[in-house]
């Protein structure tokens, strides 16, 4: 049985340094707090909310925000500006999205005061057999799907997801819709600068994949860099096909055809069959009451639920009391954490491949059983996934909420940064590489096999307050993402902070757990604290036994719209730990 694989962070050992030398190492290691002097709210926060009358928009690029905007002053619906920004963050922001990727959403209707989810993640191809993938495996000399090439694509679902988010709640034409995104394809935009890390990272390790992805993301053969202004033609044509043909072109037009031809020639599996049988589904998003707060997500096959678990454990214990950052509280999240994350590995799945007991999953007593097996004294190093009766990726996040009370919770990924590197010539996007998320052990709840949806990481966020919407909200980051929620909600609802102080305040995760692709956790994981911690609180953590690791920028991204019901006005946030921004009017 083997750990989680992980890029490896800095090691703090105690081993061979006294504390006073490892206090030092982690003060210069790491960055400090807030280097400002702020005069109200926590001195943490990077600014203040920004607060609005008629529309907000949050997105991890600032371009992308204003592209919102600009949609709802023309008289779009928060859906249309949901669209307009992705779009745009497709262009802007490849490294984390793009239309070669699948979508979810929860979606308010104020008009009928009710929540919507969407599920518009695409399955794997038809025509490749577990037998056959195991073959392909062989040939390759490997015994994990691998996350690049043709064998981690799985049906892209995001312009299905636009398509059905448009039809129901739509309101202006897509080619306006789409618009803004294809002039900054045509005319260029210049790069930011956590998206060109992320960028230049990518370009020499995904250069070589099949097709046109050297021609498509980069400038000369080289990533783009800070400021630079980047073009992508392909895209904008792309664009300017689904404005003009329609969202559905892309499985069943001549987009469709280019690449199932594509595939053809380049022994890839995905085919038009394939395209042409994808279909979103709306689901029933799920939900717990955490204090008063109606928490919502959507069901498997994402691990929303992970964090609808978490908090039904955490609910029974008086956190606030703890302290906040107290090591008490600290050692009780993650350990819950990792608690919750076997009952993850376990069960979640694709919902029509296999049962997902959700009913006992987020019931009282069972949360009330797995708490019993927490010491307060001592971190666990083995778990096992509990009796319920029948993992580094990159996503961008982005919320948007109108005039009318319309709030749209939507996230959207690649899986793995730039996905599979497979680039079809000509259109302009990047394949996603979800299918490295399927388990190849035979009775697995998430065991690949033709036509199925893989675990998904990404997952939008929804919480309803007197039966009226309170937040919309997400933090992407793969396995971070459950955690993330879980630690805003704290943030906001335990500790009072304000939209903007829960995103800015320093975070955890927890990594090592046991896998939805087969991996176990045998060691207890480690545990990577940013520097905004106290010294006291990192020693009184390692003396519990856990391993204690500095971050290394894997914490998320967040964005969120708070809905203030007493003065009718949205309250938008956007962290500094991407180059976001939130704006309204």
């Amino acid at each position: 049985m083997v750990d989680q694989a992980s890029p490896q962070p800095r090691l703090l050992k105690t081993l061979s340094l006294s504390s006073a030398c490892l206090s030092l190492i982690w003060l210069f290691a790491t960055p400090g707090m807030a280097q400002m002097d702020r005069l109200t709210g926590h001195p943490f926060a990077t600014r203040s909310p920004v607060i609005a009358q008629h529309g907000m928009v949050a997105t991890s690029q600032p371009l992308a925000t204003q592209v919102g905007l600009k949609i709802l002053r023309d008289g779009g619906s928060a859906v249309d500006a949901a669209i307009a920004a992705n779009a745009a963050l497709g262009l802007m922001e490849p490294t984390g999205c793009g239309i070669g990727g699948d979508l979810f959403a929860l979606v308010w209707d104020a008009q009928s005061k009710s929540l919507h989810g969407l599920n518009a993640s695409g399955r794997s191809p038809k025509n490749l057999s577990y037998d056959q993938l195991l073959a392909e495996l062989e040939t390759l000399d490997r015994k994990d799907i691998p996350a690049l090439g043709m064998l981690p694509i799985s049906v892209p679902g995001a312009v299905d997801g636009w398509s059905e988010l448009h039809k129901k709640f739509g309101k202006l034409p897509i080619a306006r819709v789409l618009a803004p995104a294809i002039s900054y394809a045509e005319d260029g935009f210049p790069l930011s600068e956590v998206i060109a890390r992320g960028w230049g990272r990518s370009v020499p390790v995904l250069k070589d994949q099949p097709g046109a992805f050297l021609e498509t993301f980069s400038i000369n053969g080289r990533a783009p860099e800070v400021g630079e202004i980047f073009k992508n033609p392909d895209l904008a044509r792309t664009y300017r096909r689904l404005a003009r043909e329609g969202f559905e072109s892309f499985y069943r037009g001549e987009i469709a055809s280019e690449i199932a031809e594509f595939f053809t020639a380049n022994d890839g599996f995905l085919d038009a069959t394939d395209l042409a049988a994808h279909r979103s589904e709306w689901v029933t998003p799920v939900s717990i009451n955490y204090r008063g707060y109606d928490v919502y997500e959507l069901p498997p096959n994402g691990q929303g639920i992970a964090a609808l678990q978490m908090l039904k454990m955490l609910e029974s214990h008086d956190l606030k009391a703890m302290g906040r950052n107290s090591p008490e509280l600290l050692h009780l999240m993650v350990e819950t954490k990792k608690l919750v994350y076997e009952d993850r590995a376990k069960f979640y799945a694709d919902p029509e491949f296999t049962k997902v007991p959700l009913t006992r999953l987020l019931s009282a007593g069972y949360a009330a059983e797995r708490n019993k097996l927490i010491d307060p004294t001592r971190a666990s190093r083995r778990l096992m996934a509990g009796k319920a009766e029948l993992n580094s990726g990159d996503t961008i996040y982005l919320t948007t909420a109108d005039s009318d009370g319309n709030i749209v919770s939507l996230i959207q990924s690649n899986y793995r940064g730039m996905g599979s590197g497979v680039v079809v010539p000509g259109l302009g996007f990047v394949f996603q590489d979800r299918g490295q998320l399927f388990s190849l052990e035979k009775d697995h709840a998430n065991c690949y096999a033709p036509g199925k949806r893989p675990f998904h990481t990404i997952i939008p966020a929804f919480v309803m307050k007197d039966s009226g919407p309170w937040l919309s909200f997400g933090v992407m980051g793969g396995g971070m993402q459950p955690q993330g929620h879980v630690q805003i909600l704290v943030n906001m609802i335990d500790f009072g902070m304000n939209v903007q102080e829960a995103g800015d305040a320093a975070r955890w995760q927890h990594l090592g757990s046991s896998q939805p692709t087969g991996k176990v956790m045998t060691d207890g994981g480690w545990v990577e604290l940013e520097s905004g911690l106290s010294w006291d609180t990192i020693r009184a953590l390692k003396n519990l036994g856990h391993d204690i690791r500095s971050g290394n920028g894997g914490f998320g991204g967040y964005q969120a719209i708070l809905r203030d019901s007493k003065n009718k006005t949205y309250q938008g946030a956007s962290e500094s730990r991407k180059d976001g921004q939130a704006g309204g009017y």
